[in-house]
């Protein structure tokens, strides 16, 4: 009755059965360790994309910064452009470059940093074709350019805020993840509600004053 057994004890059998019974316990382990490696490399291109945008962004806005102008310096270049003379807006060209070769990527940012920084670099792109737009006109119609230029100053500090606020949210995801993000943007949230309960009764007096006077 055992006569089966015999062959089943076979040298090259046992090593067989063997060869197959690892293989089989093998394969969902390297299932396992592929995904943990792909895991491992898209967290890692995710930082990688995120550190690189933060580079872009902040050498940006550190340059917007040095082009402001306050409120006299902006009048002048306005009146400035309005009798025909001559200006160059620095942004006739979006800072870009990395944002452009990763935008097809784009998808694999968490997403709690995509909308800030899509923002951020529609903003830029505007200010880009609004300093075109300025240069274009200053020959053809100088009081036309002045008031684009007006606009085009409003756009930097637009862009400028935007700049900061995807700072500040990629810094916050590459150090700390989700759970800083989450804190910084409540902590944002309440500043924004402190900000109004201060202003908010100032506003409401200006807006009944201004309605008076009109009545």
């Amino acid at each position: 009755m055992l006569e089966w057994v015999g062959p089943l004890l076979n040298p090259t059998v046992v090593a067989s059965l063997v060869a197959a019974a690892v293989a089989v316990l093998a394969w969902p382990v390297n299932d396992l360790l592929n995904r943990r490696r792909a895991r491992g490399l898209r967290i890692e291109r995710v930082n990688d994309v995120q550190r690189a945008l933060l580079a872009e962004i902040r050498a940006h806005v550190v340059s917007l910064e040095m082009q402001r102008v306050d409120a006299a310096e902006a009048q002048a270049l306005i009146q400035k452009l309005r009798e025909g003379g001559y200006i160059h807006p620095a942004a006739a060209e979006a800072n870009d470059r990395i944002y452009s070769a990763i935008l097809e990527e784009v998808h694999v940012l968490p997403h709690w940093v995509i909308d800030p920084v899509v923002t951020y670099y529609r903003q830029i792109a505007v200010m880009a074709a609004m300093a075109r737009d300025v240069q274009r006109q200053i020959e053809i119609n100088p009081s036309r350019a002045a008031d684009m230029f007006a606009d085009y100053l409003e756009m930097t500090e637009a862009a400028r805020d935007a700049g900061q606020e995807a700072m500040r949210l990629l810094i916050a995801s590459i150090f700390g993840g989700e759970a800083a993000v989450m804190e910084l943007l409540e902590r944002e949230e309440e500043a924004a509600r402190d900000r109004v309960r201060v202003t908010l009764p100032d506003e409401l007096a200006g807006l009944r004053e201004r309605l008076n006077r009109r009545s």
